[in-house]
C-alpha cells in the first residue's frame, strides 16, 4: 500500500497527493497503476472513489476523488464548466523571457507510427488556455507557476514548449528527456500544486499539496 496523503476528505470527495511515476489506469505492458489502491482508498464507505480527472504519470500533487456517482458527475461538470481552480509548478529547462503572460494555443492530437502520439499547436485544434508567472529562476532553470483554465492533453507540457521557448525539465515527448541528475533520464517536472472546487450549497473543497523532493532539490526560493 503506497501511503498517499491525504489532503482533503469528506463524505463525497477525497483529494491525494498522487507521487510521480504513478499512472491513474493500469500500463498495457503491466505494472502498478492507481487502480491497485482505489480499493484501499475506500477507508469504510461502499465504493471505491473514482478519480474525477488526469494526472499524467510523471505529474505529482492534488488528484480529485469522488466517492459517489453523483459527487462524480458534479465535479466533473465544474471541471468542464472551468469552474475549478488549478494550479500547477513546473520546471522549465531554460530562462524564460518575461515574468508572466497568458498561453493561448489550441491543440491538436497527431500520430506517427515512428514518434507516437503528441499534442501539437494548431488553430483548428481545441481552445487551450494558460496562465503563467515566474516564480524564480536558477542555474539556467525557471520555476513558473501555471494556472490552465482549460483541461487538455498535455497543454502545460506543450504551451511551456510552443509558448514560453522551452520544454519542461526531463519531459520526454516536448523536451530531451533529462533529468538533474548529471544528466540522466528523470521524470518530467511538474507537480499539481492546488485545487480549489466550487460546491453548490456547502463549503469548497480545496488542497494544497507539498512540493515534492525532487523539484525543492533544485533549490528554488519560493513566494512566502
Amino acid at each position: 500500500m503506497i501511503d498517499f496523503d491525504i489532503l482533503f476528505e469528506d463524505g463525497e470527495a477525497l483529494v491525494i497527493d498522487k507521487p510521480a511515476g504513478l499512472p491513474l489506469d493500469q500500463p498495457r505492458a503491466g505494472g502498478p497503476s492507481l487502480e491497485d489502491w482505489l480499493d484501499e482508498l475506500r477507508f469504510g464507505f461502499q465504493r471505491p472513489p473514482a478519480p474525477v480527472h488526469r494526472l499524467d504519470r510523471d505529474t505529482s500533487g492534488c488528484l480529485l476523488l469522488a466517492r459517489n456517482p453523483k459527487a462524480l458527475k458534479r465535479f466533473s461538470g465544474a471541471f468542464e464548466a472551468r469552474e475549478v481552480t488549478k494550479v500547477y509548478l513546473g520546471v522549465v529547462a531554460g530562462d524564460v523571457a518575461g515574468e508572466s503572460g497568458t498561453i493561448d494555443l489550441a491543440l491538436s492530437k497527431i500520430s506517427s507510427a515512428e514518434a507516437g502520439w503528441r499534442m501539437i499547436p494548431a488553430k483548428k485544434g481545441k481552445p487551450a488556455l494558460t496562465r503563467w508567472k515566474v516564480l524564480d529562476r536558477k542555474d539556467g532553470l525557471t520555476l513558473v507557476e501555471f494556472r490552465p483554465e482549460t483541461g487538455r492533453t498535455h497543454q502545460i507540457r506543450i504551451h511551456a514548449l510552443a509558448g514560453l521557448g522551452h520544454a519542461l525539465m526531463g519531459d520526454p515527448i516536448y523536451g530531451d528527456g533529462k533529468g538533474a541528475q548529471n544528466g540522466k533520464m528523470g521524470r518530467t517536472m511538474l507537480h499539481a500544486s492546488a485545487l480549489t472546487v466550487p460546491r453548490e450549497g456547502k463549503a469548497p473543497i480545496t488542497a494544497t499539496a507539498a512540493l515534492p523532493a525532487d523539484i525543492a532539490a533544485l533549490g528554488f526560493d519560493l513566494p512566502a
